[in-house]
């Protein structure tokens, strides 16, 4: 990529996002606009799932989230970098072995689980101080 193109996008990126990668569940927190009549309110509005993949780079970058509600699939793709997106949390993370799980669509119930691995520094912390007395 052109160095002037990412000196320029590298002023409109976010800097409070958390690592995450494709198997986590993540919470996005998500800002909607809604107009009631002719005053416009604003509420966030929670959409969690598995993280499916992430693509682009810099200002581009986009991620999808899928989750079951009531046996359908739903997935959603967000901007990474987006103003609209209020916060993400990783609820927890996922252990796969593909960067896109595509094949997650075709799979239902428990065959659609994803192994929970505990990868975060703040739960291997606690864990050797109390393996240590």
């Amino acid at each position: 990529m052109n160095p002037i193109l990412v000196k320029a996008q590298q002023a409109q990126l976010r800097k409070d996002l958390p690592n995450f990668r494709p198997g986590d569940t993540v919470r996005v927190n998500v800002i909607l606009k809604e107009a009631d009549g002719e005053k416009e309110k604003e509420r966030v509005q929670a959409f969690e799932g598995v993280v499916m993949q992430r693509r682009g780079q810099l200002a581009g970058a986009s991620f999808t989230v899928r989750r079951v509600t009531f046996g359908i699939g739903v997935e959603r793709i967000f901007p990474l970098h987006s103003p609209t997106i209020s916060s993400i949390d990783v609820v927890h993370q996922g252990r796969v072995r593909r960067a896109k799980l595509n094949y997650l669509r075709g799979r239902k119930g428990k065959a659609a689980r994803i192994k929970r691995v505990g990868r975060t520094e703040a739960t291997t912390a606690p864990v050797a101080a109390v393996a240590a007395e």
